[in-house]
Order: structure tokens, then C-alpha cells, then sequence
């Protein structure tokens, strides 16, 4: 009987290593007031402004149409002025695919950086969480909080991660759901949606 539960129970623990939902139960925020003096580990959005300028998003629309609060404050940023190209990763500290592909996403930052912005959407998730998370995974790049999964409503996609490829024209290429990415395929699909090679 014992067996037979625990080979019932495996294609459950194998679809929860994929994708999580706003439903995944998530560790209480206890670091959260600490977090707040500290400073952040994410560069400010300053220069996320400029760029080009649909909620309902395919590939080829434009991002949608909304603003949202930089982590490290300062004014807020539109989505649509988001210089592409870009890869934009949507996440959570709660949610465990997020933070396996998160220093993919920093090493694409770096190996990229002049070429292509990495930004970070954190979304329905505890700022004390989401910093402590940076902190430990030494996350740098530019990141928006998404307290209210906004932008996972206005693409009709309610998982994370969730990542979106941007490109020079501001256009949506790709939507990736398809769980943790690492450095290969994370290259693989830059290459593949906005033709561009990242070096090693």
C-alpha cells in the first residue's frame, strides 16, 4: 500500500519542479523587516526608460501596457519604454524552478551586457524575501515588483517562471514557461528568438 501511494504521489512531485502557481504555499516573510535596512543587491532602473514605444500578448505584440515600482525605488517603469532587445524573467522567491534558473539569468546578464538587458520581475512574492534571494544568488540586474502578478494577467499566463523575449523594436518574440532554464538553453533560446549569439 505504501508503494503504491508513494508512485501515485511521483507524477505530482515531478509537475511541481516545473512551474509554480500563485497557489504554491510560500515561506512566511521573516526576514522581511530586516531586508528593509539593508541595502539592495539589484542595480536601479534608471536607465530601463527610453526606449520604444495590447494586453494581450502573443509574439510580435508589443509588451503590455503597464508601470510598474522599481526594488530599489526611484521613478517607475513603463514596460513598454523597456529598451529591447531584452529578456525579461518573471519570479518568486517561493518558487523553487525560479530560483534554480535565477544565476542563469545573472551570468546572461554579464556575458551579455551591451548587447541585451536581463530585467527581473518579481511577482507575488515579500520584498524581504525577493532581497534575501538577490543576496544569496549575488543577483544584480535590474528588477520590478510585480506585488499583484499584473504582468502575468495581461499575458494570460499564470506560472512562474515565466520568462519573455523582447526584441530591438520592443516586440514580444517568445514567451518561455516551459520551467528552470539554464545557461544552455537560456543562450539557445537568445539565440534562436532574438538572433543573437552570447558569448561563453
Amino acid at each position: 500500500m505504501i508503494r503504491r501511494l508513494a508512485l501515485l504521489s511521483l507524477p505530482l512531485l515531478l509537475l511541481g519542479t516545473t512551474a509554480c502557481t500563485a497557489d504554491t504555499g510560500r515561506p512566511a516573510a521573516n526576514r522581511q523587516d530586516s531586508a528593509a535596512a539593508r541595502p539592495s543587491p539589484f542595480q536601479d532602473c534608471a536607465d530601463l526608460a527610453g526606449g520604444p514605444a495590447g494586453t494581450d500578448a502573443v509574439p510580435g505584440d508589443p509588451l503590455p501596457e503597464l508601470v510598474l515600482t522599481c526594488f530599489t525605488g526611484g521613478a517607475p517603469v513603463a514596460l513598454r519604454d523597456i529598451p529591447g532587445p531584452a529578456v525579461i524573467n518573471i519570479w518568486a522567491s517561493w518558487c523553487p524552478p525560479c530560483r534554480k534558473e535565477l544565476p542563469a539569468f545573472q551570468r546572461l546578464s554579464e556575458r551579455a551586457e551591451g548587447q541585451l538587458r536581463v530585467i527581473g520581475v518579481n511577482s507575488r512574492d515579500s520584498r524581504g524575501a525577493a532581497q534575501s534571494i538577490g543576496e544569496d544568488f549575488g543577483v544584480r540586474f535590474p528588477m520590478l515588483f510585480d506585488q499583484g502578478e499584473a504582468v502575468q494577467r495581461a499575458l494570460r499566463r499564470n506560472a512562474v517562471p515565466l520568462t519573455i523575449f523582447v526584441d530591438a523594436q520592443g516586440g514580444i518574440r517568445h514567451i518561455d514557461s516551459s520551467g528552470a532554464l539554464d545557461d544552455d538553453r537560456l543562450a539557445g533560446l537568445v539565440r534562436q528568438h532574438l538572433d543573437m549569439s552570447v558569448p561563453a
